[in-house]
């Protein structure tokens, strides 16, 4: 016969996950009102102003881009999950099997068209032959 908590029990055995709750909340709130109270608030027209590395910010923040900035962004993001992905296959794969050696060419060559189009696109250079001024 399975025995059954009753309600004291349950809360008794829930009662370190509230006070671990309980205890990381005033941590964080006790840390944001200390840093309140002990911080300087010297408002100046510097620390208003848009930091830029160090430069002075010229122009509005709402200036157009070329959109190939952000394709080959999303290009190595791409590429940069594929390597988190492989590194533990590869670990492994031999314990996997045949098709987890399948699997894992076909995650392969799935990335390999979509470089494939992205180079053909041009979107992986810098400089388009279209772009360049002729003198």
């Amino acid at each position: 016969m399975p025995t059954t908590l009753s309600s004291a029990d349950f809360l008794t055995s829930w009662s370190a996950v509230l006070l671990f709750f309980v205890a990381a909340v005033g941590f964080v709130a006790i840390g944001l009102v200390g840093w309140w109270v002990l911080r300087p608030s010297r408002v100046t027209p510097e620390k208003l102003t848009t930091y830029e590395c160090g430069e002075e910010p010229i122009g509005g923040a709402w200036v157009q881009f070329n959109v190939r900035f952000y394709v080959f962004a999303l290009v190595f993001l791409v590429f940069d999950v594929e390597a988190v992905f492989l590194l533990p296959w590869a670990v492994v794969f031999r314990e996997l099997g045949a098709i987890a050696f399948l699997e894992g060419l076909f995650f392969i060559a799935v990335l390999a068209i979509g470089l494939a189009y992205a180079w053909r696109k041009g979107d992986l250079a810098w400089v388009r032959l279209d772009d360049r001024v002729n003198p």
